[in-house]
């Protein structure tokens, strides 16, 4: 567990301890991709996990659905899965519906894109993954 000390002033502690709804863009249904691993791990430590992949029905429980708009309810945060040139779509997506937290997994770097959702005031997180920083400030 992170001392309380660092929490008040870690904002990646702070976005993951509010969210609770995660929109995982780019999840895969084969246990063997990286956003399955990471999704099944968010979801056994509690989040709602909304997978978003035109290409599959369902994953892990939850059904998938073609994009960001097509989700019923509110997203806290989204977790991105795809290559940086799909970015600036998923960013716009995110303005739109306001979502409050943008996270772009390990490789997924597009600075514009990141600028843009800062701008319009999204948290975002470029390069990381969300698994990692989770279990660091949450064992």
């Amino acid at each position: 567990m992170i001392p309380m000390s660092l929490a008040m002033t870690d904002s990646i502690y702070k976005v993951l301890e509010r969210a609770k709804t995660i929109a995982v863009v780019g999840l895969s249904d084969d246990p063997m991709r990286p956003s399955h691993g990471v999704s099944a791990y968010m979801q056994s430590q509690g989040y709602k996990i909304i997978p978003v992949n035109p290409q599959i029905e369902e994953t892990l429980g939850e059904k998938s659905y073609p994009s960001l708009l097509d989700i019923p309810e509110k997203i806290d945060l989204v977790d991105v899965f795809r290559r940086p040139e799909f970015v600036d779509e998923i960013v716009e997506q995110a303005i739109q519906l306001k979502i409050p937290a943008l996270w772009l997994q390990e490789d997924v770097i597009h600075e514009a894109a990141a600028a843009k959702a800062r701008a319009a005031g999204i948290f975002v997180v470029m390069d990381l993954c969300i698994l990692k920083e989770h279990r660091a400030r949450f064992r």
